[in-house]
């Protein structure tokens, strides 16, 4: 069985449109997960701008699966209401969340999405819809073991997800300010794990920016990724100022014990078990 991660959104913070930010992509933070190469995915890793763009490789079909909301920032909610394949009569989409003051998961999701913040609440989506606030645990989600932790992030609880499936494993950590701290808890998870999805926003020329929002440097994602004995480290969550070129230059000067991808939107991982 092979894993497939399907990058659809690798920026943060805002959407990034115009022509020097083409061939890295301008949507915000999402990933499709399917099982094979053959599969319709049925699970997706947070809701940015780029969830718009797995309408189109249902081939019209009604979205069945899941959500996993790393946290509540728009840059990664801001796609949920204009998911097409989500909002169809027959489709059936659950919601995972980060709990936090004691809200459910659907009060979490109508912070941003109600009047008059939004023109509808989570009600007015089509469909069957569920939402569900989670602590830190490990449970099963459309066949794969998730294991969601609590992460260093500014404004609000955020979490980590490690993914595994048929002896594949997949760390997802958008948005993550190693330098604040990591706990054992989290590096326990992480470790051995085969990608690790990061936050790299920000080099370190710009550590003070980084540090005021709660973000990562590249250089913070490599240590962590060589702390963690990581197989594979995928930069993503770009800052939605640096162009293409800019990005194609971003690991020139990073050392890295780690073999290192620049995510760009429509690349394609399949990770073998």
């Amino acid at each position: 069985m092979r894993v497939r991660l399907t990058f659809l959104g690798v920026r943060g913070s805002t959407p990034a449109p115009g022509a020097e930010f083409v061939r890295y992509g301008g949507n915000t933070s999402c990933i499709a997960v399917s099982g094979s190469a053959d599969s319709a995915p049925t699970l997706a890793l947070d809701a940015g701008t780029g969830l718009r763009s797995l309408t189109g490789m249902l081939g019209g079909e009604p979205y069945r699966g899941s959500i996993l909301v790393s946290h509540m920032h728009w840059d990664h909610v801001m796609g949920l209401p204009f998911f097409s394949a989500g909002d169809k009569n027959d489709a059936t989409v659950d919601v995972h969340v980060p709990a936090q003051h004691g809200l459910s998961g659907r009060d979490l999701m109508a912070q941003s999405m109600s009047p008059p913040a939004f023109p509808i609440t989570p009600e007015g989506l089509n469909g069957s819809w569920s939402f569900h606030a989670h602590e830190p645990s490990t449970f099963w989600l459309q066949g794969y073991q998730v294991t969601a932790f609590d992460v260093e992030h500014k404004g609000g609880r955020a979490f980590g997800y490690r993914l595994v499936r048929d002896g594949v494993s997949v760390a997802y950590l958008p948005d993550h300010a190693p330098a604040a701290g990591v706990s054992a808890e989290a590096l326990d998870i992480l470790e051995g794990t085969d990608v690790l999805i990061h936050d790299a926003q920000f080099v370190e020329s710009e550590r003070f920016i980084a540090d005021m929002y709660g973000h990562a440097t590249i250089g913070d994602a490599v240590a962590l990724a060589e702390r963690a004995s990581i197989g594979r480290l995928v930069l993503f969550h770009h800052s939605p100022v640096r162009v293409d070129d800019a990005l194609d230059r971003i690991t020139d000067d990073i050392e890295s014990g780690v073999p290192l991808l620049v995510a760009h939107e429509g690349m394609v991982l399949d990770l073998l078990g």
